[in-house]
């Protein structure tokens, strides 16, 4: 199909009963674009997870329009009422705190709502922490995992440890100041502190920073520091030659697999072949 055909025919931005899932800065203000300021000035109204994070936005660009609350504790009573607006033709903008709302916090939820009723979506795309992060780390990244904030429960949250620890591919983790210490000190019972990482901070920002090159290394960095900013972190997954199951690793399959309803000779045996090992291995680790 011819290109030209299909932008001569486009209609200008924004269009009537459209939601705008836009991507703003994740620190430097300068990384907007104008595609977004042209939205954020013109849709019918903005639905931002604070308000006064998107004002900065909003002021630094001499935009004026009207700007709701959309956060994780009222947005399914603020759903019904967008989407009443977007069939009524209105346009809405939906902007998280920084970066690309959808990820890791309530605009996910309203995308899935608003394509189950029949309204298109359009995002501007913006920054996002996780692939600054991850392009800036040196590790591979045509393929990876990205697992956002970890569970608090620990049973969820070991089982995701477990997998990452077992992963080929890097893995893309979010993690506030104050618990920072205690995941890593998690990914080194699971992975090893010969694992390759890379600690991001204040990614964009005046003070941004990048700690590696291992778990020992970086352990050691945050051991007597004060730790602010926003966190991302990036693990370089396993080569599969390289793993060697652990007494930990076995030791958590195993209660797994018999929490699931199997035995624990079946089990073992399982886990026997699965890792390349006898059955009488599997025992005397456990």
């Amino acid at each position: 199909m011819n290109n030209n055909f299909l932008l001569s025919h486009r209609k200008e931005e924004p269009e009537n009963g459209v939601l705008y899932m836009v991507g703003t800065p994740i620190g430097n203000l300068n990384d907007i674009s104008q595609r977004a300021i042209n939205i954020l000035k013109n849709v019918s109204l903005v639905a931002c997870e604070d308000t006064r994070q998107t004002k900065k936005i909003m002021n630094k660009f001499n935009i004026s329009n009207k700007l709701i609350s959309f956060n994780k504790h009222n947005s399914l009573m603020k759903i019904p009422k967008i989407i009443k607006d977007l069939k009524e033709g209105k346009s809405i903008a939906i902007v998280s705190d920084a970066g690309m709302p959808g990820i890791c916090d309530p605009g996910e939820d309203i995308a899935r709502r608003v394509k189950s009723e029949g309204v298109d979506i359009i995002c501007i795309p913006g920054g996002c922490a996780a692939i600054t992060a991850l392009v800036s780390s040196g590790l591979p990244s045509s393929s990876f995992v990205f697992e956002g904030f970890l569970p608090k429960k620990q049973i969820y949250r070991e089982k995701i440890l477990l997998e990452i620890s077992k992963s080929e591919k890097t893995t893309i983790i979010y993690e506030s100041p104050k618990r920072l210490r205690k995941l890593l000190n998690e990914l080194f019972d699971f992975c090893g502190g010969k694992r390759e990482i890379m600690v991001a901070r204040e990614l964009t920002k005046k003070f941004e920073n990048h700690v590696g090159n291992n778990i020992n290394e970086v352990i050691e960095y945050f051991k007597d520091k004060d730790i602010i900013g926003e966190i991302t972190i990036v693990v370089k997954g396993i080569k599969k030659r390289d793993f060697n199951p652990d007494k930990l690793t076995i030791k958590k399959d195993l209660n797994d697999l018999i929490n699931a309803g199997l035995s624990l000779s079946e089990a073992s045996k399982y886990l026997a072949k699965r890792n390349g090992l006898k059955k009488s291995e599997v025992y005397n680790m456990i």
